[in-house]
């Protein structure tokens, strides 16, 4: 028997607890968490001991699937797997051009060292301008803010949530969803800590969430308005002389501008509109502007609706007005372990989209994708560079997209689709090929993208703990293998070599940067360094190296490096957030840009929505999250689907008795894009007006095979989404805030 203890990070959701494994062979018997975790602690939620059924589920795809003429798939060896594979995407690519092949990345990916290092190796070799992923239904808004402001799509802010004494929070529920662009573990005892030593945190949410019910203050606000809020927040500061720009100012444009802008949006005038009285609003900013240290943190909510990046831009213009931006308490910038710093103040060369538009309506990329609004009729619409192929990794847009009952149905008229995934799921039953990743337990695993937004600088990676069987192939090897086919290579790539010129290029550019702990050295003696490794692991290794506490190669000895993490399975603490400014700049004037212009330009789109009138019988849609679910991925583990139904439709006791609606009751929800039908259940946890749905739900689709799923299957909100509504500064969809109507099923 071997029965052993191992550790390893969590991969399930941003959170990146610390697992200890208790493992018979391969076969995981016992999850606990790591109490010797240096950021976790021992904390551990649902998803993570869920672990063990996710490795053992007897649905997921264990070996390559070839699907037959008759819709059914078979298991075939993965030298089978890819001669189909190039046939079919060397076929349409030959005769209709780079462009008829799109391209989609999933959540998951987020959380994989793997596709983070290889799925850009994919793309380069696609040469489509058809590339989309999950960012366009979840945190483009963010991302865009960011980058406008600071000059990068990962320079967001995160709240220095330990450190803090207000926090004001809008759209997020972190205790259910465990964070979201936040990497916070035990995000639950950290707002009990920070209540424990005398700060506030206050809610602004259309539901009372489970973190609006363990708030200080929640703040019932109408969906889709937060922008309102937040610029009279910004008004309340100018107009009452609150604002403070503290150790940033000397950093910061655009602030006459701001001034100007929010001279409009007073409390008086936004809070019929939002819900929210002037008074409250007034009290609000004070509060924001008085305490030792404060924060305003925004997630989902505000991204996933009209105003998105006004929303996500207003944040911050907030965080700098009241001094808190760049300072301990405040909204801070991680600097993680495989990052690079650079020292005094330097011109970047910030952001730029739109270098190429869609091709039917013309929508603009954003950081080198296309609104994923754009999928269903970039295959749809006949001509010129249509989508005729798709490669999917680890994503479901079949149930994860706006309008997704168009999207399913498009996907089903692709000459060919290749699938990266573990399950024949809603998207994946279209798929010609299903290539399946090896065991999680068989991979080494590095936060490499979550990091960037951790609340505290760490650094932890798990190696691999158990091999590979014979059939089992590594997902970055698959990824290797797939840019050598989409490079003209055929089906039987040198992925080894393929390795060898990802490393080449990422030593070269470490050697020729400017201020780089190998700067000026010999790119071949770099190279012989890292010949030990192969794979994700190696370029981990050169990047932890180069990095911000990099070793250097023997230039800074006692820095990282992979060696010294392997030596640490409870991971390496860092140190608490410190201020980067001017450091983590990389906009092109070196600045803090207060007031871009794209979000200055959009004001005006705001105002009209100031001036709408309301009606109060409408009804709207606002998502919900759930801490046994993860999007559409994890509901065919039956630990965490068990119980009380999860995909209902929440709506307030006022609304139910108007509509004639009983709690339990089936109840169809209709929409301009489509319909679903869902059992009731009431509660005044949701304002009048609201209706409330779970995202990622829907799996009663014929070829699915998904037992677990198919038996809790649900519906999909997004088939109440329209691909017509969208934040045109990020293209992001609009989820929330979505006019919807109810009736009695029966």
């Amino acid at each position: 028997m071997d029965t052993r203890i191992e550790y390893r990070t969590c991969h399930l959701c941003e959170a990146t607890c610390g697992l200890e494994l208790h493992l018979d062979g391969r076969e995981i018997t016992l999850v606990r968490g790591d109490r010797d975790d240096v950021f976790s602690k021992g904390y551990l939620c649902p998803k993570g001991t869920a672990l063990k059924h996710l490795e053992a589920d007897p649905d997921r795809v264990r070996r390559p699937l070839v699907r037959n003429d008759d819709g059914s798939f078979r298991e075939v060896d993965w030298d089978e797997a890819f001669r189909v594979i190039d046939a079919g995407l060397t076929r349409v690519r030959e005769q209709y051009g780079n462009d008829a092949l799109g391209v989609y990345l999933g959540n998951p990916g987020a959380h994989n060292l793997a596709a983070l290092v290889y799925s850009r190796v994919v793309l380069q070799a696609a040469r489509t301008k058809n590339v989309f992923s999950a960012s366009t239904v979840d945190q483009m808004p963010k991302q865009v803010s960011a980058g406008l402001m600071f000059g990068g799509a990962l320079t967001i802010p995160v709240p220095d949530v330990d450190r803090t004494d207000y926090l004001l929070m809008l759209g997020a529920n972190p205790f259910e969803s465990n964070g979201s662009l936040m990497t916070a573990p035990d995000i639950p005892g950290r707002l009990r800590a920070l209540r424990a030593r005398g700060g506030r945190f206050v809610v602004v949410d259309p539901r009372r969430t489970k973190t609006a019910d363990e708030s200080d203050e929640h703040l019932a606000i109408r969906p889709g308005t937060d922008a309102l809020f937040l610029f009279a927040l910004v008004h309340v500061l100018f107009d009452d002389n609150l604002v403070d720009l503290g150790a940033v100012a000397d950093a910061v444009t655009g602030l006459d501008e701001i001034r100007a802008l929010a001279a409009e949006f007073t409390p008086e005038q936004v809070a019929p509109a939002c819900g929210i009285d002037a008074a409250t609003i007034r009290r609000v900013a004070h509060d924001l502007a008085t305490a030792p240290a404060a924060c305003v943190y925004a997630r989902i909510g505000t991204c996933t609706q009209e105003f998105g990046t006004l929303a996500s831009w207003l944040v911050d213009v907030l965080n700098v007005c009241t001094g808190n931006l760049d300072r301990p308490g405040g909204a801070m910038f991680a600097r993680p372990a495989t990052g690079t710093t650079r020292s005094g103040p330097a011109k970047g060369r910030g952001v730029t989209f739109g270098r190429r538009s869609s091709r039917v309506r013309g929508l603009p990329e954003f950081y080198g994708e296309l609104p994923v609004v754009c999928l269903a009729e970039e295959i749809e619409t006949p001509g010129d560079g249509q989508i005729r192929a798709l490669l999917t990794i680890a994503g479901n847009p079949a149930l994860s997209t706006p309008d997704s009952a168009r999207v399913d149905a498009a996907l089903a008229t692709l000459d060919f689709m290749v699938s990266v995934d573990i399950y024949v799921n809603e998207t994946t039953r279209h798929a010609h090929v299903i290539l399946p990743p090896e065991p999680e337990l068989a991979r080494g695993h590095y936060d490499l993208a979550l990091y960037s937004l951790a609340i505290r600088n760490v650094a932890n990676y798990s190696p691999p703990l158990v091999e590979l069987r014979p059939g089992e192939v590594p997902e970055w090897r698959t990824l290797l293998q797939l840019a050598g086919v989409l490079q003209g290579m055929g089906p039987d790539a040198d992925v080894d070599a393929l390795d060898d010129f990802v490393v080449n290029g990422l030593v070269q550019k470490a050697v020729t940067r400017p201020g780089s702990p190998v700067e000026g050295r010999d790119p071949a003696e770099i190279v012989a360094a890292l010949c030990d490794r192969r794979g994700p692991e190696r370029v981990l290794d050169l990047m932890l190296r180069v990095g911000s506490y990099g070793e250097g190669f023997g230039a800074c000895p006692g820095g990282l490096s992979l060696a010294v993490l392997e030596a640490r399975p409870h991971g390496v603490d860092l140190g608490p957030l410190e201020p980067q400014i001017p450091d983590v700049l990389r906009t092109a004037t070196g600045m803090i840009e207060l007031a871009p212009g794209a979000c200055v330009r959009d004001v005006e789109r705001l105002r009209t929505r100031l001036a709408r009138e309301r009606d109060d019988h409408a009804m709207v849609l606002v998502g919900r999250r759930d801490l046994r679910s993860n999007n559409s991925w994890m509901h065919n583990i039956n630990v965490l689907v068990k119980g009380k139904a999860r995909c209902t439709v929440h709506m307030h006791p006022d609304d139910a008795r108007r509509l004639g609606v009983a709690d339990g009751a089936a109840v169809r929800v209709t929409s301009d894009a489509g319909e679903i039908v869902l059992p009731a259940e009431v509660t005044d946890a949701v304002m009048r007006g609201v209706v409330s749905i779970p995202h990622g739900w829907g799996h009663a689709q014929p070829g699915v095979q998904l037992t677990t799923a198919t038996r809790h299957a649900g519906a999909s909100s997004n088939a109440l989404a329209r691909a017509d509504l969208f934040d045109p500064l990020s293209g992001n969809a609009v989820l929330n805030g979505i006019p919807v109507e109810l009736a009695p099923a029966g």
